[in-house]
């Protein structure tokens, strides 16, 4: 169940990632008592605090309850490998960005890092 959950926690860094590259403190002062109910003016502004504060709360609960199953190195070293993935696939989806060959090339060996560790965990886990 570990590894679902960071997983879970890396889908939450990369949105919160993205909610960090949209929000703009000073657009905050655009808002007044006055526009603050108009959904067309208040959601585009708050929108980025609100991913914020919500996708950075559910990484840190989701990563904080894979620690507790695997050592804490490893769940750092697949948590963050994950996100690099996942950021780099958002950024090709939504965002038009084009990977190179050689992107690509150390994205897939981050891939089988991810998978050499969560096939070393289950070895040791068989040991008597």
């Amino acid at each position: 169940m570990a590894w679902i959950y960071i997983i879970i926690a890396a889908v939450f860094e990369t949105a919160w990632t993205f909610s960090v590259k949209f929000f703009k403190l000073s657009d905050l002062k655009l808002l007044t008592w006055h526009n603050f109910y108009r959904v067309d003016i208040s959601f585009p502004l708050l929108a980025p605090l609100l991913g914020y504060i919500l996708f950075g709360v559910g990484n840190v609960y989701f990563f904080s309850l894979s620690i507790k199953e695997l050592s804490t190195a490893t769940a750092y070293a697949i948590w963050t490998a994950a996100t690099l993935v996942l950021i780099k696939i958002a950024e090709i989806s939504f965002f038009n960005k084009t990977i190179t060959w050689t992107e690509a090339f150390f994205i897939s060996l981050i891939m089988i890092g991810i998978m050499g560790l969560k096939f070393s965990v289950t070895l040791i886990n068989q040991i008597p």
